[in-house]
């Protein structure tokens, strides 16, 4: 997330600067020879308050102990630049969010617009994303990590009695994730465009998104009813560097049949970059949607194409999967189907694996006190590596790669449980996925509360925590 201005919260080592001017004193000539015992009382006078102004500065010194958490603090009164200062300065990465040229930009041209499937599209988008970059130097360092997560719901109140709590906790546990890893989130419940609303309705909101922030080189949507239930892991972004959207899918169900399904991949999360690509993606894949005069049209072609689609409109996820059939070198090539962990995993397979995993994951701290140790929420990432460390191993010994077995699922979508409306799909009941939420909100919790002492009693009790023993 962005940090305060760099004048305003520059970092500086925890030391103490004592600026003091040494020299020869100015000898003091006497008129008459003073006594040997004169001299010797004022010699030393001088040597005890030597040694007492010694003891003073040793005194705000920090030193290191077992007790002692105080940190030395320089004196906001000292002019004098040291060399730590100097090297503090010149690597700090701090973001200035107040720094805005004068200079022209792309949002200064009056026809910019932030919608899909109206007027000019966007084009020349990484020339200008760049020029923006380089009016605003501080946000290029680190950009190619960079990630927004964007989520959201409808603009009226939940027709379930606890729809809106449920979606509460989905936000609280999305917050937390970009928290520990220093992601910025955007939660939208405004249709920014009245015709595209239910599923189509994140197109807009990711099109949008990718022009308010520029400095994000990617835009992470997540829907409102998927929750992160392993808080530690992160995208592994290096195996994205050639694609520029990622989703959970596989190649088999899509390309490698004769009938391709159209839950060859799942829709309803996907990370992808901020690029003229992308931009490009969303104006197609957009033109499928509710607001085109086209619609009809395109849910039976969409049909057709998918045989195992259950009904006539056209959908997102069949509009994505049919743009990959249809131009895999212009699309296909750069989607990237992610399938070796749980980029967003079926509540159902997932739910009655979370007990165990809690309990492997407790054997593994037991046998690795590090991956145990209490230390401050800021630092979690240090911790998710070493984890990511111990987990190999784990793999290497049991000889697979941990997916709907013993590993944390990084994201639980509860695909069909509609908790905000209640319209549940009629394949299971309604009380079974208001329990599965909450059962996996408390499982990420508990790896949130550790941080701050306490846990969950139980996944199904959400009230009651009591601290965490170490």
């Amino acid at each position: 997330m962005a940090s305060p201005p760099s004048d305003q919260l520059l970092l500086r080592t925890a030391a103490t600067t004592t600026s003091t001017a040494t020299g020869t004193a100015k000898p003091q000539f006497r008129n008459k020879s003073s006594s040997t015992l004169t001299d010797g009382i004022i010699f030393i006078g001088g040597a005890m308050a030597a040694m007492l102004l010694v003891w003073v500065l040793w005194s705000f010194v920090d030193h290191p102990g077992p007790n002692n958490f105080s940190t030395s603090v320089a004196d906001p009164k000292t002019t004098t630049t040291t060399a730590s200062e100097v090297f503090t300065a010149k690597y700090d990465c701090s973001i200035n969010l107040r720094h805005d040229p004068p200079s022209p930009t792309f949002y200064d041209d009056p026809n910019l617009i932030y919608s899909v499937g109206g007027g000019e599209p966007m084009k020349n988008w990484d020339e200008k994303r760049r020029e923006w970059l380089k009016q605003h130097p501080s946000f290029a360092a680190g950009v190619e990590d960079r990630i927004l997560l964007v989520t959201g719901s409808q603009p009226s109140p939940c027709r379930n009695p606890i729809g809106d709590h449920l979606l509460l906790r989905f936000f609280k546990n999305k917050v937390d994730y970009c928290r520990i890893h220093g992601y910025d989130i955007f939660y939208n419940n405004a249709l920014l465009h009245l015709e595209m609303s239910s599923y189509w309705a994140k197109i807009p909101v990711v099109k949008a998104a990718m022009l308010a922030h520029p400095e994000a080189e990617w835009i992470w949507w997540v829907d409102s009813d998927a929750a992160f239930t392993d808080m530690e892991f992160k995208l592994p972004l290096d195996r994205y560097r050639e694609h520029n959207l990622v989703v959970h899918g596989w190649a088999n169900l899509i390309y490698e049949t004769k009938e391709p399904s159209w839950v060859g991949l799942n829709a309803g999360v996907f990370l992808i970059r901020n690029c003229q690509w992308s931009m490009d993606l969303m104006e197609e894949w957009a033109s499928m949607g509710p607001q085109t005069p086209a619609y009809k049209e395109w849910g039976q072609k969409l049909r057709s194409t998918f045989k195992d689609k259950l009904f006539p409109e056209s959908d997102d996820q069949s509009g994505l999967l049919y743009l990959m059939l249809k131009g895999k070198q212009r699309w296909a090539e750069r989607i990237y189907l992610e399938n070796q962990y749980y980029f967003e995993g079926y509540w159902v397979e997932i739910m009655g694996t979370l007990e165990r995993i809690g309990e492997r994951y407790e054997e593994m701290e037991r046998r690795m006190r590090l991956l145990r140790r209490r230390h401050a929420e800021k630092v979690s990432e240090h911790y998710g590596e070493a984890w990511e460390s111990y987990l190999e191993l784990e793999r290497e010994r049991d000889g697979n790669g941990g997916k709907g077995s013993w590993r944390r699922p990084f994201i639980t979508h509860f695909t069909g449980c509609q908790p905000c409306s209640g319209d549940h799909n009629q394949m299971y009941a309604g009380e079974s996925c208001w329990q599965g939420m909450e059962k996996a909100l408390n499982f990420a919790d508990n790896q949130v509360l550790r941080s701050f002492g306490f846990v969950h009693t139980h996944l199904l009790n959400s009230s009651s925590v009591s601290p965490l023993s170490f």
